[in-house]
């Protein structure tokens, strides 16, 4: 789901449009930044200073957010802000404290979308309809980005978390080639093709999120 999708259909309403783009805006301002710092500091309390010293032990968007994900974000509902540098070496296990401080960053957008559930089901207790739209749209994102993140190809938190259980010499070359790998994704994210294999997993994931942020109302 992007801009470019909500704009081809013919039942959006101009309204939607309005909020989803403050939406990617909260989510480029807040989000994104909240799933980098979480990388950051899983590496930090695991030995490694690197992203400290980089300054990315922060919520400042202005150090997180790239432009092109940004934009990536916004137009076709996939996007990125700028990777968080690791140093592995700190670690006492290097493959398991990168799957860990990987993963962090994809939880950290299952918890984001666990928390506009709740604002969700508020909206709908007091019969907001403009922030059941909006909680919505910031659901869907944050249930998107942590799928896409996990999937297993380079750069890619997924990649990471798989290098934990692959032989040294397949992660090495996964990480040699980790920059074309990075331009083939960018390539492939804007044809679509991960839109229906992700369909069925976000689908699964919102009925768990809706259900289970239901149950105190």
């Amino acid at each position: 789901m992007g801009a470019l999708s909500l704009i081809m259909s013919s039942n959006t309403e101009f309204s939607d449009l309005i909020i989803y783009t403050i939406t990617i805006l909260i989510i480029i301002i807040v989000v994104l930044p909240m799933h980098e710092l979480a990388h950051a500091y899983v590496a930090y309390k695991l030995g490694d200073n690197t992203a400290k010293y980089n300054g990315r032990l922060t919520l400042n968007p202005f150090a997180h957010v790239d432009p092109f994900g940004a934009l990536a974000l916004f137009l076709v509902g996939f996007g990125w802000a700028k990777p968080v540098p690791i140093n592995p070496v700190y670690f006492k296990n290097p493959k398991s404290g990168m799957a860990l401080t990987a993963l962090a960053g994809p939880l950290s957008n299952f918890i984001a979308a666990l928390i506009g559930g709740f604002i969700w089901h508020l909206g709908l207790e007091f019969g907001w309809g403009y922030v059941c739209v909006f909680a919505t749209f910031y659901i869907q994102i944050n249930v998107v980005l942590a799928l896409f993140n996990l999937i297993p190809i380079p750069p890619l938190d997924g990649s990471k978390i798989l290098m934990r259980f692959l032989p040294d010499r397949t992660v090495f070359k996964m990480m040699r080639y980790e920059n074309i790998c990075y331009i083939v994704l960018v390539v492939l994210l804007f044809t679509g093709i991960f839109d229906a294999p992700l369909y069925k997993l976000e689908y699964a994931v919102l009925r768990f999120i809706f259900w289970f942020t239901g149950l105190p109302f």
